[in-house]
Order: C-alpha cells, then sequence, then structure tokens
C-alpha cells in the first residue's frame, strides 16, 4: 500500500487526498525545468495536485512567489495542508480553479514560469474513481486550452515547462508555434538505455525572446545495475532524502 505522505529533504508532501500521487513525472519537471533569470520571480503551477512541483520551484527559487491552480477541490485542500507546512507557506499558494478561468480580464498576472504535469490521456479507457479521471483526462483540459491560456499568461521573457508523453510532441509543437511560442529545451526520458522514450520534458518561450539555439537531450531514469541512474540521481539530489 502506497504511504500517504513522501518525505523530501526540505518538505513532505501529503497525497492521500488528491486523485494523482506523487510520481516520477512531477519530480522530473520540478527539478529538470529552466528557470527564469529574475529572481523574485512570479510562478503558476497548473493542475497542482498535491503541490509536489509548486513545492519544488518554491526550494529552487528561494525568492518567488508561486500560485497553484486545479480543479479538484480535495487536491486544492491537500495542497494547502502541504504549502501551509513547508518552509515557504507565505509565498505560495493554491487555489481552485480551472485554467481557463484563471486570471481572466483586464490587468491579470503575468507568469515568469509556467509549470504543468497536465492529464494526457484522450480516448484510453477511463477510471472508475471520477478524480483520477478528471486528473488524467484531456476532457477538462485540452492540450489546446493549455498552450492558449499559457501563452496568453506567459510574460514576454517567461518559460513554460512541460512533462508530456512521448506520443504527444509534434502536436504540442504545432500549438505552440500557432501560439507564438518556441522550444527552447527538449529531454527525452527513457525508462533505462535501449527503452523507447516514455515522456519528454519541453520547454518554451515567446517568439521574440532572444535565446540560444534549442537544446535536445535524452535522459535515463534508470541504469542497467540501479532503479535510480547517476543523472537522475544528480538531477533530483537537492531533493530525495
Amino acid at each position: 500500500m502506497r504511504a500517504p505522505f513522501f518525505r523530501f529533504k526540505q518538505f513532505t508532501v501529503w497525497h492521500d487526498r488528491c486523485a494523482m500521487k506523487v510520481g516520477t513525472d512531477g519530480v522530473l519537471l520540478g527539478a529538470w525545468c529552466p528557470l527564469p533569470p529574475r529572481a523574485s520571480a512570479s510562478v503558476l503551477d497548473i493542475g497542482t495536485g498535491s503541490g509536489l512541483i509548486a513545492l519544488m520551484i518554491a526550494q529552487r527559487m528561494q525568492s518567488s512567489e508561486v500560485n497553484a491552480i486545479d480543479i479538484d477541490e480535495n487536491a486544492v485542500k491537500q495542497a494547502k495542508y502541504n504549502f501551509e507546512h513547508s518552509p515557504w507557506s507565505k509565498r505560495i499558494y493554491a487555489h481552485h480553479s480551472t485554467l481557463q478561468n484563471w486570471n481572466i480580464g483586464k490587468n491579470f498576472t503575468k507568469y515568469d514560469l509556467i509549470v504543468s504535469n497536465p492529464p494526457y490521456f484522450k480516448s484510453s479507457l477511463k477510471n472508475p474513481n471520477q478524480a483520477r479521471a478528471t486528473a488524467r483526462h484531456t476532457d477538462t483540459l485540452s492540450y489546446r486550452e493549455l498552450i492558449y491560456h499559457s501563452a496568453r499568461l506567459l510574460s514576454q521573457e517567461g518559460i513554460l515547462a512541460l512533462v508530456l508523453p512521448a506520443e504527444a510532441e509534434q502536436e504540442i509543437l504545432l500549438l505552440t508555434q500557432e501560439y507564438n511560442l518556441i522550444p527552447t529545451h527538449i529531454t527525452y526520458v527513457h525508462s533505462k538505455p535501449g527503452k523507447d522514450v516514455k515522456r519528454i520534458l519541453m520547454a518554451f518561450s515567446h517568439k521574440d525572446t532572444t535565446i540560444s539555439s534549442l537544446q535536445t537531450s535524452n535522459f535515463y531514469i534508470e541504469s542497467e545495475t540501479s532503479p535510480r541512474s547517476k543523472e537522475y540521481q544528480e538531477l533530483t539530489k537537492e531533493f530525495y532524502l
């Protein structure tokens, strides 16, 4: 049976009341995503669940304000609890909201970093647990809506960072191009050497932002002899006990 909480070096994530538990996808995105140059950046975590990614970003960006949204009320309550019991309780906030309804109006906030581990199953058999089905399927947040609203909310030099299934790559690249975002980093995640790409980590910025050429890489979670490769251990060393 999965433990009701997951303890990291600087914070603990309780996940017994939310549909999506602490997992490798969220840990990868929280540790991997490129950070904006401004120390006091504004951050938005879309579909926060337990609040894991938001907490990891708060640890990495010690002067940032992090807002986290989710449509699952129980997840928001859980994230709030985790935030309140973290070292960064005064600058990390959970909100019960859809992305489509977040920050609508003339004077909405622009974010320097937007992160998301979004729902991504489209046509697979749905989980009978409604909350888990909502968290995992794109019915409530399509890729188009995710990219459109992220582009709307992203500051001029801001970064959008996502973790997605490998098969979503081309669709996301077409959508980001449509909304004038360009890829800056793409990392292809394999479970271990010799295995196909399982997940893809992608970062984007606005088209007219001055950036260097696209950086691409491959990443292996496991090695031939260990469930955590040396590169995985290096990436996550500031978080795992």
